[in-house]
Parts: structure tokens; sequence; C-alpha cells
């Protein structure tokens, strides 16, 4: 594993626990909010705990690198066009 790679997963790892997270609690208020799910919470919260788990680790590998400052120092450099005018 290069460092690049070994310092990528080092910041998914902690990202991922905070992207879980949220999307956990998203997805639980909806359940909970709407009464048409709630009545269903039974199946549906497990659905929603599953479901928080396998997106989220997708997820904090794509934020990962946005998260050093180095890749926003190059990005910046390679661009005329400013870093926060630009989507991800």
């Amino acid at each position: 594993m290069t460092r690049e790679t070994t310092t990528r997963a080092s910041i998914a790892a902690l990202v991922y626990m905070m992207i879980n997270a949220v999307l956990f609690g998203v997805g639980i208020v909806a359940v909970l909010a709407v009464p048409a799910l709630s009545a269903k919470a039974a199946v549906l919260i497990p659905i929603v705990v599953v479901a928080s788990i396998v997106v989220a680790a997708p997820a904090a590998w794509i934020i990962a690198p946005r998260l050093r400052a180095r890749y926003w120092r190059e990005r910046k450099a390679n661009t005329s066009i400013p870093v926060g005018a630009r989507p991800f």
C-alpha cells in the first residue's frame, strides 16, 4: 500500500463513522416522522441501519481526498478558476 493510499484509508475510516451517523440519523428521522413509514418501522429500521453502513463506505472513500490540504493546493495551482467556483 502506498503512503497516499494509507493516508486516504485513515481519513476515510474517520470520516466513515461521521457519515454513517448522519445517514442513519436522516433515515431514522424519515422513518419515524412519516406516519405511513412509522407503521412499518419494525421492518424499515433494520433496512436503514444496513443501508447507512453500506452507503457510508464509498461516500467516505470519495470524500477523504478532499480533506487533504495538499489536494486543494494542487487543484488550485492547476486551474485558473477558483476552487470554490467548481463543483467537486
